[in-house]
């Protein structure tokens, strides 16, 4: 209804109830604008204004309670309350002037009505308003009253529905419309449906007052998810689709997270199971800051167990059979469902045989029956069992079995250690690798067996009460040191294999479980070795000669280099010491220069042998005559000098001087000859003097 039609219908209230009210008396002293003022246009205007809206509320004066603001349809029945009460009273004249007796009575009448009638509001355009009116009006205001400023929840009726809009009903000014797409969650909305909205925008350009539904419903959501978070109550939501770590739900309206651990108890596998359903969920998280909403279904359903859970942890025990289901399968063991009770199957605890993983024997949701092996004092963490639900496979071990015996199995698994050996049907036994060949040279395991390998083997070792049997392969043939000392006598030479190296040696392996060591100086008689593989690789095929043997010990010391003619044996005499040799430096350092001959000769000449007769030094690339001072055939060692040369010549020169003196002493001494001895004698004292 609009504003034109409102004021036009109030005008037309007002003139008739002052119309009814008015004697004909009044015609003489009713002024005649008086009328006009009783229907102000301006009146319903005021309804808008929020100011005058909360003065109408208020009990006040007469003056200023004329001033308040009618809403329309409050203010439309107190004008039909007026109405019909000026209808009874102009009844009421009507019967009293058919039934006049005389003309006395009329006027005393008219004069009681003047002496009440209150001009003052009269000339003001209102009537006259009592106090249970104004109260009950004020009643009505409250009641029904929508303010379009207040940016709260209200709830609306639908009036009527167009093909983009529809038309709702707030008890305000005017009516509201709201677009379809906010409803499309409510594909069965029809007109007189309740539903929440809000003052989106009071009067747009055309004055039309525009309602939100979809805020309204993202408020009273968030209120709704608060309340359930805060009082623990169940809510229902829709699950709208899956994504990474668990699904989006529908919650009040609102989008609220349900991880993938919090969907059920046990671990779910296929989450498009629950996708486009209806769930109970509870409200266990929310994130004001980021709007962020988390429920579980998880929850309802632990709440259902936890009384169940308590009763079977009650009657737990040591040694209790119970039937369980497989939940979850690890590599380490099996989790098992006992009702509400999970328990741990360890790998170890699934089968006397051994076995790789556990999803060799066990399936998903599989049931079987488990023996409780033990648990912590709470009972949250139970150990059990299958294999002891069955009897030990050593109890079937042939009880004639002994140390010595020989026996047949299956290689069931493989480590650097050595190999384990089925001989029955979860009874294994091991062969270490030191037990799979007479060789010292330690392999792994590897290179003798695989998994599967049938093979023969000797019991070692065999403890029926700890349950543990260690076997060997090797004994299956002879030791090769029995007889090695007819093998390999010492000074016998044999071909080997270089199958290792040291710091101080090589290991040659003969044959298989012979092994001898040949040390760094019995590798080459000309070459000073650092360290062995500057001259041999693993697997190159060398000579050596036995030089010592150890069987008790076994311990084989071997040589190389005696397999070949010492060259320094030939350098006796041609470098013996005093011989002298004409060379080049080939290098110098500070401790000395040095002098290559040969692949196996290579001379040192120190620093104060490197002196020349004028005193300086030689320097590399220099040639001179050298004389060797020093020569050692087992360490290799030659040292040479030049210095040595001239001062040897200068003592035989100081020699045969002397012998020339006393040959002329002899005959008789004159003064030259003793200035001759003193000047030799003299540069004797300098040349020492220069050594220094």
């Amino acid at each position: 209804m609009s504003e034109e039609t409102k004021d036009s219908k109030n005008k037309e209230a007002v003139k008739k109830t002052t119309k009814a009210a008015e004697p004909k008396a009044a015609k003489k002293t009713t002024k005649p604008k008086a009328p006009k003022k009783t229907t102000k246009p301006k009146a319903p205007k005021k309804t808008t204004k929020p100011k005058v809206e909360k003065k109408a509320t208020k009990p006040k004066a007469e003056k200023k309670a004329s001033k308040a603001v009618i809403e329309p349809k409050v203010e439309k029945e107190i004008i039909e309350s007026d109405i019909t009460v000026s209808n009874e009273q102009s009844e009421e004249l009507q019967n009293t002037e058919s039934t006049k007796e005389d003309s006395k009575s009329e006027d005393s009448s008219k004069e009681d009505f003047l002496n009440d009638f209150d001009w003052n509001l009269f000339e003001e355009g209102i009537e006259t308003i009592k106090d249970e009116k104004l109260s009950e009006f004020e009643k009505l205001v409250e009641e029904n009253f929508v303010d379009t400023y207040n940016e709260s929840v209200i709830e609306g009726t639908i009036i009527s529905l167009t093909d983009r809009e529809a038309i709702i009903d707030i008890n305000a000014k005017s009516e509201g419309v709201i677009s379809l797409n906010e409803f499309r969650y409510n594909p069965d909305l029809k007109v007189g449906d309740k539903v929440e909205v809000l003052v989106d925008i009071q009067e747009d350009k055309t004055g039309q007052l525009v309602l939100s539904h979809r805020k309204a419903r993202t408020i009273k959501a968030w209120d709704r998810v608060n309340e359930a978070h805060d009082n623990s109550t169940v809510v229902t939501g829709f699950v709208k689709c899956r994504t990474k770590g668990g699904m989006i739900v529908d919650v009040f309206g609102l989008e609220a997270f349900l991880p993938g651990s919090q969907i059920d108890v046990k671990p779910i596998r296929d989450y498009d199971q629950y996708v486009n359903k209806n769930m109970e969920f509870k409200v266990v998280k929310i994130n004001h800051e980021f709007k962020n909403v988390v429920v579980s279904h998880k929850a309802l359903i632990e709440a259902d167990i936890e009384l169940q859970k308590k009763e079977i942890i009650g009657q737990l025990e040591k040694g209790q059979v119970l039937e369980g289901t497989v939940k979850n399968i690890t590599t380490y063991g099996v989790f098992i469902d006992l009702g509400g009770v999970d328990g741990l199957i360890h790998i170890t605890d699934l089968s006397w045989n051994r076995i790789n993983h556990p999803s060799e024997i066990l399936e998903l949701d599989q049931k079987l029956n488990v023996v409780i092996l033990d648990f912590d004092d709470d009972k949250s963490r139970i150990q059990l069992g299958v294999k002891q639900l069955s009897a030990h496979p050593w109890e079937s071990l042939d009880s004639d079995l002994k140390e010595g015996d020989k026996i047949k199995g299956k290689v069931s698994v493989l480590a650097d250690y050595g190999a384990f050996i089925e001989v029955v049907d979860g009874v294994e036994g091991l062969v270490h690798v030191s037990e799979m060949s007479w060789s010292t040279h330690l392999r792994s395991a590897q290179d003798f067996v695989k998994v599967g390998d049938e093979v023969e083997a000797v019991i070692l070792t065999l403890d029926r009460e700890e349950r543990k049997m260690s076997l060997g392969i090797k004994q299956l043939s002879s030791d090769p040191w029995t007889d090695i000392t007819k093998k390999y006598p010492v000074g016998s030479k044999h071909s080997g294999i270089v199958r290792n190296f040291t710091n101080f040696g090589i290991f040659v392996e003969l044959e298989e479980g012979i092994d001898g060591l040949v040390y760094i100086s019995d590798l080459s008689w000309t070459v000073k070795v650092k360290h062995p593989s500057e001259l041999f690789a693993t697997g190159d095929t060398i000579d050596v000669v036995v030089l010592e043997l150890d069987s008790e010990a076994r311990k084989l010391s071997l040589g190389h280099k005696q397999t070949m003619d010492n060259p320094w044996d030939a350098y006796d005499k041609s470098f013996a010491e005093g011989t002298s040799h004409n060379a080049t430096i080939s290098d110098s350092n500070d401790k000395g220069a040095t002098i290559i001959f040969n692949d196996d000769i290579t001379a040192f000449v120190p620093n104060r042998h490197l002196v020349k007769e004028d005193g300086n030094n030689l320097k590399k690339g220099d040639t001179a005559d050298f004389k060797v001072i020093e020569y050692n055939k087992d360490f290799k060692r030659v040292v040479m000098s030049h210095t040595v040369l001239f001062n040897d010549q200068e003592k035989k020169n100081v020699k045969e001087s002397l012998k020339k003196v006393n040959v002329k002493e002899s005959d008789k001494s004159t003064l030259g000859d003793l200035d001759v001895l003193a000047d030799l004698k003299k540069k004797m004292v300098n040349d020492e003097k220069k050594k220094k």
